[in-house]
């Protein structure tokens, strides 16, 4: 048999080594040597002895049995050699008592290559087995900026606390994710039982992901395994029998599609019509027995509290006043993200709701995970630069209005000290930051603008502008029903500590609700499923060309001024006018533009920089007060490090 199994192996190895010359490829085992020096590395460290798998063991050590193996460990030494000879008896001992001896490795980046054993892994990978018993030696490389290390020291403190070798990622950040979805500690062993669970539930995942074709994607398994459990919950995927996984994964299957998609988002600027497949006439005028449309609103605060939930209700309000009787909405208040969001949108839709529109971005997985239950019933959810297939993401373009805001408060200013405050370092607040700046910049290039954070721990906004001498500031958008004396928009301080309103940046969300809603009993939303965008995310993001932003501006400013504001605004509207055009330097004297062309949208999107006319900084998650840490947490600027 050990002769049979030898040239069945050898077959195989030479199958694949001409498959890799055939390509172009290296058709050896990869040598660790070859791949690393001495100067790449900062430390060893003996792991002791451990159950590695098989499938990670990818090269030896040296090149001195290079030529003995394909690049698969399958031999392709002819019959009759030692070699030959010493493997078909390890072949012998495998089929009999098992190969027990442990190999020698040392492991660089989750890969293992042989010191001593190369044989036994050829043996036992011909075999099918999963796992080897190995001594280890861990190759530590050097911290630097590169991806691939980052990864690689989160999956050091991972593998501290598991001892898991199988789960690896393609993104900086995921493993601390995983840990806290999952419940493991940092630097804290994991409990045998759970490790057990935590291994189960991960392996069942992976056969019926692969069962499916997801070894085929271009990625790690842990990449859509986090996903999985993001959207799902861990407690309820650890429950999941093996039939109720396959079916989930099914269920879940484009968000995989997605993550293997470069450019995974596909960006509506404006609102775009379709041949309608319905008279839209037909559905807003009165007909005896139609159906009414039924739109549901989650906020995670009151309206009276929260002014972004109550630009959202003023938005509801709206939509109610232009649709009367032919539509019916519906609203829950105080909605706590990851407690309760999941049994709010569950509700909506067992009461019939057509459509929900989410307006946190805190609740993205909940929206995900109820869109996937719920197919029949249309969910958008209140965010930007989030990629998921199952819902739609909406936003409006609130920069273009800072940008008018800034060019105001740069005419008008006669200190050249302009104050800003900003709420939360998330995707699409530093866009707004730089385009007021810029505003400021177009029209005077001696005013500088001090941002400071009303989201960090003891902030004191006011008080740092009156010590800087600031004499306009950009406050939050608007006011709520129970604060109405508080700071809002563009305003002066005044010498006697009073404030002149000046302008105010304003969120259109009726107007985007009616034209989402118009497009929807048109068609458009079949007709975007069908697009040639169809497999990519679908995120609205709207601007003053479909006017759901715009700027409000007081009868105390200039003529003049008004005039230049208005002609640039129409420009805006019209395309004729980009912002983020021309030569553009951060802080640091970085350029960020050369002029050449605009700021593609993703750029814009995704800033994290702040131009070289802004005086403050970027703030770190850990600078935040508890409340903003929790808000900021899904969307914010730095996930990605």
């Amino acid at each position: 048999m050990s002769v049979q199994d030898y040239a069945s192996a050898s077959k195989l190895g030479k199958k694949r080594y001409h498959a890799c010359m055939n390509k172009g490829r290296y058709p050896y085992l990869p040598v660790l040597e070859n791949i690393i020096s001495d100067d790449d590395i900062d430390c060893e460290v003996s792991l002791g002895e451990e159950q590695i798998p098989l499938r990670l063991v990818v090269g030896t050590c040296n090149a001195a049995r290079t030529n003995a193996f394909a690049d698969n460990f399958m031999p392709i030494l002819d019959w009759g050699t030692e070699f030959s000879a010493k493997w078909a008896s390890l072949s012998d001992s495998q089929m009999n008592e098992g190969i027990r001896d442990a190999i020698k490795v040392y492991e660089y980046m989750n890969k293992f290559y042989v010191l001593e054993g190369n044989k036994r892994v050829s043996v036992l990978k011909y075999f099918n087995a999963v796992t080897v018993n190995a001594e280890v030696i861990r190759k530590v490389p050097k911290k630097s900026d590169n991806t691939d290390v980052k990864i690689y020291y989160e999956f050091m403190e991972f593998h501290k606390c598991t001892n898991i070798n199988d789960i690896y990622f393609s993104t900086a950040g995921c493993f601390p994710i995983l840990m806290k979805l999952v419940g493991i500690e940092k630097d804290r062993k994991m409990d045998e039982e759970a490790k057990m669970d935590f291994v189960s539930c991960f392996l069942s995942f992976r056969n019926a992901f692969e069962a499916r074709g997801g070894d085929k994607f271009d990625y790690p398994v842990g990449d859509a395994f986090l996903r999985f459990i993001h959207i799902h919950g861990y407690e309820t995927v650890k429950n999941m029998g093996s039939d109720d996984m396959a079916k989930n994964v099914a269920k879940t299957w484009a968000e995989f599609e997605l993550l293997s998609e470069e450019d995974a988002v596909a960006l509506q600027m404006d609102p775009v019509s379709s041949e309608p497949r319905k008279n839209i006439l037909s559905y807003l005028l009165p007909r005896p027995g139609s159906k009414r449309l039924k739109v549901g609103f989650i906020y995670e605060h009151t309206p009276q509290d929260s002014e972004w939930c109550y630009a959202h209700e003023l938005g509801r309000q709206y939509i109610d006043d232009i649709f009367g009787n032919q539509i019916e909405t519906v609203s829950m208040e105080n909605v706590t993200p990851e407690l309760e969001d999941e049994k709010a949108i569950e509700e909506m839709a067992a009461n019939k709701a057509d459509l929900i529109f989410v307006t946190s971005p805190s609740m993205i997985m909940a929206s995900v995970k109820e869109a996937i239950a719920h197919p029949q019933v249309k969910i958008l959810n209140c965010t930007l630069n989030s990629s998921h297939k199952y819902i739609r993401t909406y936003y409006a373009r609130m920069y273009e209005a800072k940008f008018l805001g800034g060019v105001i408060a740069g005419i008008l200013t006669s200190k050249d000290k302009i104050g800003y405050v900003a709420s939360y370092p998330v995707f699409g607040m530093l866009a707004n930051i730089n385009a007021f700046a810029l505003g400021v910049k177009y029209v005077n290039p001696r005013a500088r603008v001090y941002l400071e954070w009303s989201s960090i721990e003891n902030a004191e906004p006011q008080k740092s502008f009156e010590q800087n001498g600031i004499d306009y500031v950009s406050d939050q958008d608007m006011i709520t029903p129970k604060n109405s004396s508080r700071k809002f928009g563009l305003y002066s301080l005044e010498a006697d500590g009073s404030r002149q309103h000046i302008a105010m940046t304003v969120w259109h969300w009726g107007v985007f609700y009616e034209k989402m809603i118009q497009s929807i009993l048109g068609g458009s939303w079949k007709y975007e499923e069908e697009a040639d965008t169809a497999k990519k995310a679908l995120s609205y993001w709207w601007g003053m060309s479909a006017q759901v932003v715009d700027i409000i501006i007081s009868s105390k400013v200039p003529d003049g001024t008004v005039r230049l504001v208005e002609m640039i605004r129409k420009q805006i509207c019209q395309g004729e006018f980009d912002l983020f055009s021309g030569k553009l330097c951060d802080q640091d004297g970085n350029l960020r533009n050369s002029g050449e062309k605009a700021l593609e949208p993703d750029e814009i999107i995704t800033m994290d920089w702040l131009l070289d006319n802004i005086e403050g900084s970027i703030p770190t998650l850990d600078m935040l007060d508890e409340h903003s840490r929790a808000v900021t947490a899904a969307q914010w600027i730095g996930r990605s490090e």
